[in-house]
């Protein structure tokens, strides 16, 4: 679940709650912390009185007042770009004496970088929660397929 400072009131306590009981892993930053209900009573004379009617807590007993969510997962605001600048590493292609691949080219192929969706380009927060449900969905799979095919014991 995402959350940042304008997640409040009802989301907090969802979050929170989602939180406690380990449903989701929160991501972003921290929540508003807006933890109460308070209700203005008018006076006679024109000033107001403000009581407070309730609180609000998560379930295990945190309170969300002024202390907000704090995610599992920090992703701070940030902006994406993409680095042009060539990597200036070695690699085999530009030793001297080096082998040809089998094709005979002596050229290194530079792969090409999978694009992301515009959207994740845009909000840095959905980026990276789009890359925490694309690495669980990867560990899901290898759990799955440890459970299809486990290891062989060593005879």
């Amino acid at each position: 679940m995402l959350i940042n400072g304008g997640t409040a009131s009802a989301a907090e306590i969802v979050s929170g709650a989602l939180q406690d009981q380990r449903r989701a892993i929160i991501m972003g930053t921290d929540s508003f912390g807006k933890g109460s209900v308070q209700t203005v009573m008018p006076l006679g004379n024109g000033d107001g009185l403000k009581l407070t009617t309730a609180l609000y807590f998560t379930p295990s007993g945190r309170s969300i007042q002024a202390e907000g969510i704090q995610p599992d997962v920090e992703v701070v605001r940030g902006r994406l770009e993409r680095d042009t600048r060539r990597d200036f590493s070695v690699r085999e292609a530009d030793l001297d004496g080096r082998l040809d691949n089998a094709n005979g080219e002596s050229e290194a192929v530079q792969s090409k970088a999978p694009t992301s969706p515009v959207v994740a380009e845009s909000d840095y927060q959905l980026g990276e929660a789009l890359n925490l449900l694309k690495g669980m969905n990867v560990l899901d799979r290898s759990a799955a397929l440890e459970a299809v095919a486990p290891a062989t014991p060593d005879q």
